[in-house]
């Protein structure tokens, strides 16, 4: 290892690594308080993790399944026993507060203890055979090695989501974590080492994007699967570098997740899902709620109820126990956030609600208040495009059917949420709606480890995470015929 003792180093083709050049993390909440450093990879790093990870997959594919899963198991335990410490990391670079983080933590380690808990399902089954004296099966076989991407957001939560299953299988893993968020990567490095896993199967690649993501990409005989979480425009440029070159690809990309409130909805429950569904995480998830239908009967006691719970929220660092609502994740996101608000009211829509925002919060962190905005064109960027922050943007409806063909206009379909007490309309938009995942008097958020996740159109690839279906995306199928007599 490299004597850089500014440097948290990371684990690199079986040795923990640091490099001349850093990647600086900075605290969101403060703009200029330097969090921790990691290692900005070469090209040649990069390839030798492809090279080890190769020997890797090699070792931990022969490795039972039962003690494969028990590592995982051992994960989740260590993941638990350093959760407050790892919490704070979460905080210290995401900003997300510190009741979020550790329920990151915590839903991280049941991924790992779902999938563990798999070592002992099925990894086969038998099959009948036409031909004399001869058996078959088929078998569930590992891909080899795959390379996982990752966003900032939920910078361990999306990576134990697709690590678990990728190590359950028999894979070995490297592990692209964001610019942003890297020592929570490599916290999760620390745990998976200390849970028994095997050096080589797992690295962590931080540094800058292009230069590790292209050097891996770039180099298709040495991986085998490409997992990736993040921006449409991003996912799209992962899928087209590896077009044509035989390589498995998964891609959990953008969303513009709609609400809709019908007229006979139970208001206040409306209005505290869509608050927790649109502004927790600062508004920063993929299936955060950014666009609401309303309808149109019903739209000023909604709006009025609506505005209040919004302008009540407590927005501050993560760290403080009373916060709500942290910071965003950057200046350059906090600028793009406001662009949209300042945009939409220049295009004659309405701020009716945002939350006060202190002089000394404006001015030491990225912080943009959770804003409501109504009287939106449906034809506007705001209602069209993702934003990425606490803006919720109004419509409203004159049927359900209005409101379902509003809900698919959209480019993206991950989630969509309805509010109502009739039974006939719930199935109605359910069955209409195209979204990957679709809720009723729920929010468009909070999916859990076992429900199979993964968006339509825009918003992803063919390939669900989560659940049992994750498990098609990191394993091949073998069949087997043995002529064992005449």
């Amino acid at each position: 290892m490299t004597d850089n003792p500014n440097q948290t180093p990371a684990l690199v083709a079986g040795t923990w690594v640091t490099t001349e050049e850093s990647t600086s993390v900075y605290n969101p909440a403060a703009k200029n308080d330097l969090v921790g450093a990691v290692p900005r990879l070469t090209k040649e790093q990069v390839t030798d993790a492809l090279a080890s990870a190769q020997k890797g997959a090699e070792v931990w594919a022969k490795t039972g399944v039962l003690e494969r899963g028990q590592v995982l198991l051992n994960t989740a335990r260590v993941l638990r026993e350093r959760a407050e410490d790892i919490a704070r990391v979460i905080v210290a670079e995401n900003g997300k507060t510190i009741a979020e983080a550790t329920g990151e933590v915590e839903k991280s380690a049941q991924f790992f203890e779902y999938y563990g808990g798999m070592g002992r399902d099925k990894t086969g089954y038998l099959l009948a055979d036409g031909r004399p004296g001869t058996r078959a099966e088929v078998r569930y076989e590992p891909v080899g090695t795959v390379f996982v991407i990752t966003p900032w957001n939920d910078p361990l939560l999306t990576p134990a989501r697709k690590i678990a299953p990728a190590l359950l299988t028999g894979n070995a893993v490297l592990m692209k974590p964001a610019s942003e968020t890297p020592l929570t990567a490599i916290a999760l490095a620390n745990a998976l080492v200390d849970a028994g896993l095997p050096l080589t199967v797992f690295s962590t690649l931080t540094g800058r994007g292009a230069e590790v993501v292209d050097p891996v990409l770039e180099q298709p005989d040495l991986i085998d699967a490409v997992s990736f979480t993040g921006s449409t425009e991003i996912g799209l440029r992962v899928q087209s570098k590896i077009a044509g070159k035989n390589i498995r690809v998964q891609t959990e990309m953008g969303g513009k997740n709609a609400s809709v409130v019908l007229e006979d909805a139970d208001i206040d429950l409306a209005v505290q899902t869509i608050i927790a569904g649109g502004f927790g995480q600062t508004g920063q998830r993929c299936t955060a709620t950014s666009r609401v239908l309303v309808h149109k009967s019903i739209l000023n006691e909604f709006t009025t109820k609506l505005a209040n719970a919004a302008s009540s929220l407590k927005v501050g660092p993560g760290l403080e126990t009373t916060t709500q609502v942290g910071p965003l994740i950057s200046q350059s996101a906090r600028e793009s956030v406001q662009g949209f608000i300042n945009r939409a009211q220049e295009d004659g829509a309405e701020v009716v609600s945002s939350a006060s925002l202190s002089n000394d919060l404006s001015n030491s962190g990225h912080f943009v208040p959770p804003t409501i905005i109504g009287n939106v064109s449906i034809d506007s960027e705001l209602w069209r495009e993702e934003v990425f922050g606490p803006v919720l943007a109004m419509t409203t409806f004159d049927s359900l059917e209005q409101a379902i063909e509003e809900v698919n206009k959209s480019e993206y379909g991950l989630s969509a949420a309805v509010f109502t007490k009739d039974l006939a309309s719930a199935y109605t938009f359910t069955d209409n709606v195209h979204t990957g995942q679709v809720s009723v008097n729920l929010p468009t958020s909070g999916w859990d480890i076992h429900h199979p996740f993964g968006g339509y159109k825009l918003s992803g690839s063919g390939y669900k995470e989560q659940g049992t279906e994750t498990l098609n995306f990191y394993t091949r199928v073998k069949t087997v015929a043995i002529r064992i007599g005449s």
